[in-house]
């Protein structure tokens, strides 16, 4: 099953019917999302994240950090339990549909839009409220921060971060995003 590349990630989801979720909305994603790298250029993300099973390290790199930081007082005090999970949920599938619904050659400019209305396609079977996949979706659709426009037109395209949640799920995405990070990776799960 595709969902066992989430197995440890879908630990971290405190609510159970938000954790059933994951195994229904991993299988629905492209199996694509499984085998690209993060990059279609190799330009923007770490070496971890390059390479066949690349997309899938960065993801599980950014739900990482979102659990460390949400595991912090410091950070994860100004969230609920639910709020948390949903944000979690949101990291899982924010590159979901990177390369398009369809295998494209290279990364969407509109991904985030996609994958935003992929959860709400699959809400339903996903077992989400419509309150908990909107709130889902905003953070995927927000995801690239100021990096929000065209690569072509130079059109603005994607919302920035407005919310905290948003905010949140930018700035994990960031940092997983960032070429000094050296995370190290045995059969694609993160080595502590």
């Amino acid at each position: 099953m595709k969902s066992d590349a989430f197995r440890r990630e879908i630990q971290y989801i405190q609510d159970e019917r938000i954790r059933k979720a994951v195994p229904i909305l991993a299988e629905a994603l492209p199996d694509y999302f499984y085998h690209v790298a993060a990059s279609s250029t190799g330009k923007y993300h770490p070496a971890f994240s390059l390479g066949e099973g690349g997309l899938l390290r960065h993801t599980k790199v950014a739900v990482h950090i979102a659990k460390s930081l949400l595991d912090d007082p410091s950070f994860g005090g100004k969230y609920t339990s639910r709020e948390k999970d949903l944000m979690l949920l949101a990291l899982l599938f924010h590159d979901g549909l990177k390369h398009g619904s369809t295998e494209e050659k290279y990364t969407r400019a509109d991904h985030p839009l996609l994958a935003s209305q992929f959860i709400l396609d699959h809400q339903e079977d996903a077992g989400l409220t419509k309150e908990e996949a909107q709130f889902v979706s905003e953070c995927i659709k927000s995801h690239m921060g100021p990096w929000n426009t065209d690569y072509l037109t130079g059109e603005e395209i994607l919302p920035k971060p407005h919310t905290k949640y948003q905010n949140f799920v930018h700035m994990c995405d960031y940092l997983a995003s960032r070429k000094y990070l050296d995370v190290v990776f045995k059969d694609n799960e993160i080595v502590e």
